[in-house]
């Protein structure tokens, strides 16, 4: 293998893709970065046998060949060279030796033939979107995922297509995120439930335009197709929860509210609730005002928060986390959050657009 690439296209294409590599593994192969030098392009790839990564470059390819660097060292040693033109040379004792100005490295790379094979999936199922709503879909529904391996199936998002939308679901035992954005076509009406691991690697790939992409599914894998850059990811095995029932229906308590104010008065009344550790708020509300309260041993907090209420007065404790979370999911100016009874979970939404539902659970305060 031998090629001449731009040392800036070649320190982006590994950043991107190192995001795929492993950190916990007892195969070094999968903490590696396979390179394959054809025609007029270098392609990188790099895998935890979950996700998959790869991104094509445009080289000059003097000799055709493959080879797998170490992820890390390759990815910090190319950082520091994005000014130069790179020469990579392969030697016949898998040594990989790069060339820039007169300086030269050396690299003991590994045997491709023990790298993963790229799973081939089925371009027959697909839906198309926009990037912006693909982006948001996974940003604004991720933060309420399972962090435990108790249940595998919750660290992972629902993806469901259904008519003319996509939804996307996450929940984690404490409370529930479900967000919709439409579809520009597809093939057919199908439920998945991808990592959340994968899903944030897919968003950062998506810039905010509104241009379309294909997404496509098949029976254990989906993959988004970007143009020089493809990223793939193994799906969750199971049945995800039927999060549909967990949902109140009828509501005797409806709070509008500034989304900013609220995050803010939260932020401030947590500092007191983290000391202790227990991260509760409680909500007071009254009228035309939302008292928020947190206590510990070196004091307490009470923040009033001007709201439109609809329905009756209510006292109720939150872990303010859960609610500051949400806050930051969502872009709104004001928001609605819909209670029923103190020891109820309430539904937070928007006040324009009917596009997603934060459902928390409330903490029964002492």
């Amino acid at each position: 293998m031998k090629l001449v690439c731009e040392g800036l296209d070649l320190s982006e294409a590994v950043l991107k893709v190192s995001k795929g590599t492993s950190n916990k593994t007892t195969n070094p192969i999968l903490e590696g970065i396979k390179l394959v030098a054809e025609e007029d392009y270098l392609l990188l790839r790099a895998t935890d046998e979950v996700l998959s990564i790869e991104k094509k470059i445009k080289a000059d390819v003097k000799i055709e060949g493959e080879t797998v660097v170490p992820g890390r060292f390759f990815s910090e040693y190319t950082r520091k060279l994005t000014n130069e033109q790179i020469e990579l040379t392969l030697t016949d004792k898998n040594v990989l030796n790069i060339k820039y100005t007169d300086s030269l490295g050396t690299i003991q790379c590994l045997n491709p033939m023990e790298f993963p094979n790229q799973k081939e999936i089925d371009n027959e199922n697909y839906f198309e979107i926009k990037k912006i709503d693909l982006k948001n879909l996974i940003n604004k529904s991720i933060f309420a995922v399972a962090q435990d391996d108790i249940r595998p199936i919750l660290k992972g998002c629902l993806i469901e297509v259904k008519g003319s939308q996509v939804k996307a679901v996450a929940l984690d035992g404490f409370r529930i995120a479900v967000v919709d954005r439409p579809v520009m076509a597809k093939t057919s009406d199908f439920r998945v439930t991808v990592p959340a691991r994968s899903l944030s690697e897919i968003s950062k790939l998506l810039d905010d335009s509104e241009d379309v992409v294909r997404v496509y599914v098949s029976k254990n894998y989906i993959m988004l197709d970007l143009e020089d850059t493809k990223i793939s990811s193994r799906l969750l095995d199971g049945e995800f929860i039927n999060y549909e029932q967990i949902f109140p229906t009828n509501f005797t308590t409806v709070v509008t509210i500034n989304k900013s104010q609220l995050e803010d008065a939260l932020d401030r009344a947590a500092l007191l609730s983290r000391i202790d550790r227990n991260n509760l708020v409680r909500f007071e509300i009254t009228d035309k005002v939302m008292l928020l309260t947190s206590k510990s041993e070196i004091g307490d907090i009470r923040e009033n928060i001007t709201i439109a209420l609809h329905g009756n007065d209510l006292n109720i404790s939150f872990n303010a986390r859960y609610f500051t979370e949400a806050m930051r999911a969502t872009t709104d100016e004001f928001i609605k959050i819909n209670f029923t009874t103190p020891i109820a979970p309430c539904v937070i939404t928007g006040t324009e657009n009917n596009d997603y539902s934060y459902l928390i659970l409330p903490v029964r305060s002492l």
